[in-house]
């Protein structure tokens, strides 16, 4: 059982990391979408958490369901929804430099008002003429916004590719401003998840495959648990990164359910 603080919580409530834990490019991770429908069976909320930013919202969940996973669109929560919501409350208007792809989920941002700078996984669409460009816009002082800034992700090839978090540190080396970050590891994307499942964050599992971004980030953030799947970008001795009580290394999201469902007190069901 998760203690925090000399209390003890049963675990009501998990946000799972999608890429590398449910799926891993075009397939699906063996044994998701039933240990998915177990959780769900054994009556714990949950959330997707997922700092993708190469693919709108519509596509994940597209592509959840095609692999047999249950999801609704709301359970779903992604950086760029947190950045449009961002910019809608500060009546500022986006200057992207991100991934073609993902454009669909800034269509109903403010088209007018001061800039803001907006930056995600743009993959080949980093050149130095648009990091330059919004290097300037940030110079002349519009604010910075990182969609996340993980170091690397698996690509489809099955190699480690550079994620957003270079690029993002590049922009902050040359600015002197530092980005206000939306995605995982922000407390308050994941504060926001727990809101969703309405349980107290000591009363949450996060579930990744990222050990400073989901499982440290979680646990900083005041989850309860954190469980990191040897799946997607995993790498040996990734759990020095989140060393802690309340962290666990498993093989994969079956694994990972198994002992969610343990500390719920629900193992049996």
């Amino acid at each position: 059982m998760t203690e925090t603080n000399g209390k003890s919580a049963l675990i009501r409530g998990v946000l799972l990391d999608i890429g590398g834990v449910l799926y891993q490019g075009g397939e699906v991770i063996p044994g998701a979408p039933g240990a998915v429908t177990r959780l769900r069976d054994a009556g714990l909320r949950i959330r997707f958490l997922t700092n993708s930013t190469r693919q709108p919202k519509r596509r994940i969940v597209e592509k959840l369901r095609s692999f047999g996973i249950d999801v609704e669109p709301e359970e779903v929560m992604t950086p760029a929804a947190a950045a449009c919501s961002w910019l809608e409350e500060n009546s500022r208007s986006p200057h992207l430099l991100i991934h073609p792809d993902l454009e669909e989920d800034f269509a109903g941002c403010p088209g007018a008002g001061p800039t803001a700078v907006v930056v995600g996984d743009a993959g080949p669409c980093f050149t130095y003429d648009r990091l330059n460009t919004a290097f300037r816009e940030i110079d002349r002082g519009a604010p910075f916004i990182a969609l996340a800034a993980n170091r690397v992700f698996r690509d489809d090839d099955g190699e480690l590719s550079l994620d957003a978090g270079a690029f993002v540190r590049a922009l902050e080396h040359a600015s002197g401003s530092e980005a206000l970050l939306m995605g995982k590891p922000s407390a308050a994307f994941f504060l926001a998840g727990v809101a969703g499942l309405g349980c107290d964050p000591v009363q949450v599992a996060m579930v990744g495959d990222d050990a400073e971004s989901d499982v440290a980030g979680g646990f900083k953030a005041g989850l309860g648990m954190g469980v990191l799947v040897k799946t997607g970008k995993y790498r040996d001795g990734d759990e020095s990164f989140c060393q802690s009580d309340r962290a666990l290394t498993v093989e994969d999201i079956e694994a990972a359910v198994e002992v969610i469902l343990q500390e719920a007190g629900r193992a049996s069901v």
